[in-house]
């Protein structure tokens, strides 16, 4: 590697913050990159940019996009219901080809700020099944990024970092709490309201108080 740059994907949630600090922890210069996609809970980019003031970044993009429009997600059709009970399969909070969207782009950001890695925040443990949150899926996006990029071809091969995908929600929070993650700063209801108050009942609202438990860490999430 010739530089120490990174794109990281910032949502504003536990994990993604998490990876932040992992990121930084590492010595990485940090270019952090949110999402205006029509999502339910546009708190989550407030909570972006405290996130990222609050770790430090250089630079921190927010990119409007489109793919809320298409619907099939609770998370970006306000007529469809965010599930509340526990359910199999893959849930209707799923957004249909989020992560290789975003991926994309930090793919194209990272050849503009001349960086070599990626950092996104998936987890194949504790989560709600989503397909492009699985290390297959990220080792086939590194193989295609490699194939369709400049720099990969000029000889700067571009790594995916997941530091987060084989914990669980409580030694993810275990180890933001050890790098200095302000956990009260971010949104990981798939419902909160505008002030980034939690819904308590969805998967993400489940999976984030079980990892807080399992930490033996207080629960700073500000509840409706």
């Amino acid at each position: 590697m010739t530089n120490r740059n990174a794109v990281v994907l910032l949502s504003g949630g536990l994990d993604s913050s998490t990876c932040l600090a992992i990121a930084r922890d590492q010595g990485f210069n940090i270019y952090a990159l949110s999402f205006d996609y029509g999502q339910r809970s546009v708190s989550e980019l407030n909570a972006a940019r405290a996130v990222a003031q609050q770790i430090g970044v250089v630079q921190h993009s927010v990119i409007p996009l489109g793919i809320g429009s298409l619907g099939g997600s609770a998370l970006t059709d306000a007529a469809l219901a965010v599930p509340e009970q526990e359910s199999t399969g893959i849930p209707i909070t799923y957004v249909p080809a989020r992560n290789t969207v975003f991926l994309s782009y930090a793919m194209a950001l990272a050849e503009v700020v001349n960086a070599q890695t990626i950092f996104i925040g998936v987890n194949a443990r504790d989560y709600s099944g989503y397909p492009d949150c699985r290390p297959e899926f990220i080792e086939a996006f590194e193989v295609m990024a490699n194939l369709a990029t400049k720099a990969a071809v000029e000889g700067h091969r571009m790594k995916i970092e997941v530091p987060l995908i084989q914990l669980t929600k409580g030694e993810i929070i275990a180890q933001g709490d050890r790098l200095g993650v302000d956990y009260s700063l971010t949104v990981s209801c798939y419902q909160a309201d505008a002030e980034g108050r939690a819904c308590g009942r969805c998967d993400s609202c489940r999976f984030r108080a079980k990892g807080f438990a399992e930490a033996g860490l207080a629960d700073p999430t500000r509840y409706r």
